[in-house]
C-alpha cells in the first residue's frame, strides 16, 4: 500500500503553550524558532523507519528557495542538514504500528520570521507533496542560538509577554506617567504585522530577498522603524505636530497601538492620523514584541535634534525677551524611541555592541535615504563610537549636544550668551521590570558630565565623524584630535559668557547660575502649577554690584510644543527696575487659567522668560527662564470586584470639574488588551462646575496574567487627560472560582 498522509495533527494549543503563543491563539500554530513543535502525521499502514521515509518541505515568501534559506526539505529518518535547514526526531508518544508518526520538528534558529507552508511526500507521494498545514514563525528570546536571546526570564516577562507598558513624558523635572496598552496579544496583531512588512518598500522591489532577510533582526527593526511613519511608504501613521488635526485623532488622544494598527489595516494600509512621537514608539513596541524582539519604550527629556551633525542646537531671544523660531535645530522636552536587545555580529567579532539598540520610527532625519533611525547600539553612544551602523552620530547628539543661547538684535544681528554643555540627555527613563516604577537609565547612554570617561567618549565622537561648529572651535570646544593623543582636551570649556548673563532652565526652581556681571536673576514658583488653576511665581532680581543699575525688564510667557518650539504668546510684560547696590527685589507675576488654558490644549508647557538690559551699559543682558508644566486635574480609573479570566466586572472612571465654568463635549475612553476587546466610549454633553462624573464600564477579562485598563478624558477645557490602573486577572478555574487580587 502507498504510504500517503490521512491526516495532520498540529497540536495548536500544546504547541503554543510550549512557545509561549497560546495567549495569541489556540487554534493556529505559532511556533518559535530553535525550539521544537510536534506533528502527527495519519498513516493508512505502519510506518517502517528502515524502508520508509518521510520528507517534509516548509517555505515561506514567494519563489522560496533554499539557498535563500526560505525553503527547507527535510526527512525522517535522516534529517537533511544545511543552510536554514529543519530537523525531524521520532517523539516517543507515536504509535509507528498504528500508522501514528509524531515528529518533534525543529526549525533552525535562524530561520526567516513569517508565514510558512508544510509539506510531506514519500518517495511513492506526488513529487511536490501533500499540504499538511501552515505556521507562524516568530524569533525566540528564549533560544541561545537566536540573536535576540534575552538570558533573564523576568525580562523576557516585561520586554516581550508583557501587554502594557508605561511611556514618560513631561520635562526633565516633571516626569509624568502614560499608560499605554500594546496588545501585541491581541489574535489579529500578528497578521497586521506580517502585512506591515508584506508592503514595505524593500519587499515590493524584491520579494524573495526581503523573505531571506527577515532572518535578521537587525534587518526586521530597522524595516519596521522605516514602516511605522508613512513618510516613504504605506506606513502606519502620519506625523502631526501643528495645533490641527482635522481628519483624524490628536496624537494625545491614543490610548494604545491595538486600535491604530487596526485601523491601518482596515483603510488599506493607509495610514492613520496622526502620531507623535510616544505614538510612534509604542505602536513599534507592540510590532516588535509580536514578532518576538525584546523591547521596551525609552523618553529621553532635554532631548536635542541636531540637523547638522555639529554637537549644538542653538536657540534664539529677541532683545525684548521672546523665544524666536530660527533654525532647524530644538531641544524637546522629551522624545520617545524604542530600545530592542539583540546581538550585533554586524559591526564586531566580539560582542561589545550586543544588547539594547536604539530604534526610532519618529520621522527626523533620513537615513540612508529613508525616514527611519537605527538599530544603533545604546554601547557605542556611551563610547562615543560614532562610526557604527546605525545612525549613531545622530543619537549621540541626542543625549550629548550643547544648547548655544542668541541674543537677537532688532537689526537682526546675532550675540552669543550662553552655552549649557550639561542640560541635554537628563533622566533617560524607561519602566521598570515587574513594576510600574521608573527606571533611570542615562548611565547607559552618557558617564557624568566633567569626567574623564565623558571627555574621552566626547573626543571619540567628533573623530569619528560628527563635527563642530566654527564658533565652537573657537570658543575652545575639542576638534577632531583623537582621544588619547598628547594635545587632547579632558575637560570640556564653557565658552565665554556675555556679562551679567544668568540662565536658568528647570521646573519649580531656577539654577541661578551667576556669570561675571552685576545682576543675579532667578524665577521661582509660589504654588504648585495646576492645570485650571491660575499659575503664581515670582521674579528675584538681586544686584551683586557696588554700584546702582537701571534695568528694562521684559517678562513673557509663552505656549510651547513638546518639541521645544514655540506655539503661541500667552501674555508679556514690561518693567523698570532699579537696584540699589546689593538690593533684591521680587516680581510678581501672575498667569491666569483664563489666559492660558485655551493656548494649552494642544501645547506642552508654558516657557516663562525675563530678560532684562542694563539701560546704561545696553551690552549687559541678563537672562533667566523656566518651563511650567501645569498638573492635570485628577481622572481615576478602578476595577471594582475580583478579576477572573471569563468572570464579568466593572471599572469605575470618575472625574471632577474643577472649574467655575461648565465643561462641554466630554468624553471618557476606555482601552484594556485582555479585558477589553475594543475600545469604549461614554459621551457627556455638560459637567457643572464642581460636579463629578462616574463611568462604570463592563468588563469580560479573556485572558489571564496582570492587564491595564487606560482611560482618557476630554472636554472644551481639557485635553486627553490620562489615568489607568492594573488588573490581574486569574486564569479560569473549572472547579471554581480563582480570584486574581486588584493592583
Amino acid at each position: 500500500m502507498d504510504l500517503v498522509v490521512n491526516k495532520v495533527d498540529l497540536h495548536c494549543e500544546a504547541n503554543n503553550s510550549a512557545h509561549r503563543t497560546n495567549d495569541i491563539s489556540k487554534q493556529r500554530l505559532i511556533v518559535r524558532r530553535g525550539q521544537s513543535f510536534l506533528l502527527t502525521l495519519r498513516l493508512p499502514r505502519p510506518f517502517n523507519p528502515a524502508s520508509d521515509t518521510l520528507l517534509i518541505t516548509a517555505e515561506t515568501g514567494l519563489q522560496a528557495s533554499e539557498s535563500l534559506g526560505t525553503r527547507s526539505v527535510f526527512s525522517f529518518p535522516n534529517s537533511k542538514t544545511g543552510k536554514a535547514a529543519w530537523g525531524a526526531e521520532l517523539d516517543p508518544n507515536s504509535v509507528l504500528l498504528a500508522g501514528s508518526v509524531t515528529l518533534a520538528v525543529t526549525p533552525p534558529a535562524d530561520a526567516p520570521v513569517g508565514q510558512y507552508s508544510l509539506f510531506v511526500k514519500t518517495k511513492e507521494g506526488e513529487p511536490n507533496g501533500a499540504s499538511v498545514g501552515s505556521l507562524l514563525m516568530l524569533f525566540n528570546p528564549w533560544c541561545k542560538d537566536d540573536w535576540v536571546y534575552l538570558g533573564v526570564e523576568e525580562e523576557r516577562q516585561e520586554y516581550v509577554m508583557k501587554e502594557q507598558s508605561i511611556i514618560y513624558r513631561g520635562s526633565e523635572n516633571y516626569i509624568s506617567s502614560l499608560g499605554w496598552d500594546l496588545g501585541q496579544f491581541e489574535e489579529d496583531m500578528v497578521e497586521i504585522c506580517l502585512k506591515l512588512l508584506d508592503v514595505n518598500p524593500k519587499c515590493l522591489r524584491d520579494a524573495s530577498q526581503d523573505y531571506s532577510a527577515r532572518c535578521n533582526p537587525i534587518y526586521v527593526s530597522r524595516v519596521v522603524s522605516a514602516m511605522i511613519n508613512c513618510n516613504d511608504d504605506r506606513g502606519v501613521l502620519m506625523g502631526n505636530w501643528s495645533n490641527s488635526f482635522a481628519g483624524g485623532v490628536s496624537p494625545t488622544q491614543w490610548n494604545g497601538s491595538v486600535d491604530i494598527l487596526r485601523r491601518w489595516r482596515k483603510f488599506d494600509c493607509n495610514p492613520v492620523k496622526y502620531g507623535q512621537c510616544w505614538v510612534y514608539a509604542g505602536v513599534m513596541c507592540t510590532v516588535l514584541r509580536c514578532l518576538g524582539i525584546p523591547c521596551r519604550i525609552v523618553t529621553n527629556f532635554q532631548s536635542a535634534h541636531d540637523t547638522d551633525g555639529s554637537l549644538t542646537v542653538d536657540e534664539f531671544y529677541g532683545d525684548y525677551g521672546v523665544l524666536e523660531k530660527e533654525g532647524r535645530d530644538s531641544v524637546w522636552n522629551f522624545h520617545v524611541w524604542v530600545e530592542a536587545w539583540m546581538k550585533r555580529p554586524d559591526l564586531s567579532d566580539d560582542s561589545v555592541y550586543d544588547g539594547w539598540q536604539v530604534l526610532d520610527p519618529t520621522p527626523q532625519e533620513k537615513s540612508s535615504g529613508v525616514y527611519c533611525c537605527g538599530p544603533t547600539p545604546v554601547k557605542a553612544i556611551l563610547l562615543g563610537h560614532t562610526n557604527v551602523l546605525y545612525d549613531a552620530p545622530f543619537v549621540f547628539a541626542e543625549v550629548n549636544a550643547d544648547l548655544v543661547t542668541w541674543l537677537v538684535a532688532r537689526d537682526g544681528s546675532k550675540k552669543r550668551i550662553y552655552s549649557d554643555t550639561g542640560s541635554v540627555g537628563q533622566n533617560i527613563s524607561t519602566k521598570s521590570v515587574g513594576s510600574d516604577k521608573r527606571q533611570n537609565i542615562t548611565d547607559n547612554y552618557k558617564y557624568r558630565e566633567g569626567s574623564k570617561d565623558e571627555r574621552d567618549s566626547f573626543n571619540r565622537a567628533v573623530s569619528g565623524g560628527l563635527k563642530l561648529k566654527k564658533e565652537d572651535k573657537e570658543a575652545g570646544e575639542p576638534t577632531e584630535t583623537p582621544a588619547g593623543t598628547p594635545n587632547a582636551p579632558t575637560t570640556r570649556p564653557t565658552p565665554a559668557l556675555t556679562t551679567g548673563n544668568t540662565i536658568s532652565n528647570t521646573n519649580g526652581t531656577s539654577n541661578g547660575s551667576v556669570a561675571p556681571g552685576a545682576v543675579e536673576m532667578k524665577v521661582l514658583v509660589e504654588d504648585k502649577p495646576l492645570s485650571g488653576a491660575d499659575i503664581r511665581l515670582k521674579l528675584v532680581v538681586r544686584s551683586l554690584s557696588g554700584a546702582p543699575c537701571s534695568l528694562l525688564l521684559h517678562i513673557n510667557v509663552q505656549a510651547m510644543k513638546y518639541t521645544g518650539t514655540p506655539a503661541s504668546q500667552v501674555q508679556t510684560e514690561e518693567k523698570q527696575l532699579q537696584l540699589a547696590p546689593g538690593q533684591e527685589l521680587t516680581v510678581p507675576i501672575l498667569i491666569p487659567f483664563s489666559v492660558y488654558g485655551e493656548h494649552m490644549l494642544e501645547n506642552n508647557s508654558l516657557m516663562v522668560s525675563a530678560l532684562a538690559t542694563d539701560q546704561k551699559n545696553p551690552k549687559n543682558v541678563y537672562l533667566t527662564e523656566m518651563k511650567i508644566i501645569p498638573k492635570d486635574p485628577i481622572l481615576t480609573i478602578t476595577s471594582v470586584g475580583p478579576a477572573q479570566q471569563y468572570r464579568e466586572l466593572m471599572a469605575e472612571v470618575v472625574f471632577m470639574n474643577p472649574l467655575d465654568e461648565a465643561l462641554t463635549d466630554c468624553t471618557i475612553t476606555v482601552t484594556g488588551s485582555g479585558v477589553l476587546e475594543s475600545s469604549l466610549e461614554a459621551r457627556l454633553a455638560l459637567l457643572l462646575p464642581g460636579h463629578r462624573v462616574r463611568v462604570q464600564v463592563p468588563l469580560k477579562p479573556y485572558r489571564s496574567g496582570q492587564k491595564k485598563l487606560v482611560a482618557n478624558f476630554n472636554c472644551n477645557s481639557f485635553r486627553n487627560i490620562k489615568a489607568s490602573c492594573n488588573v490581574n486577572v486569574a486564569p479560569y478555574n473549572h472547579f471554581g472560582y480563582s480570584f486574581g487580587r486588584l493592583a
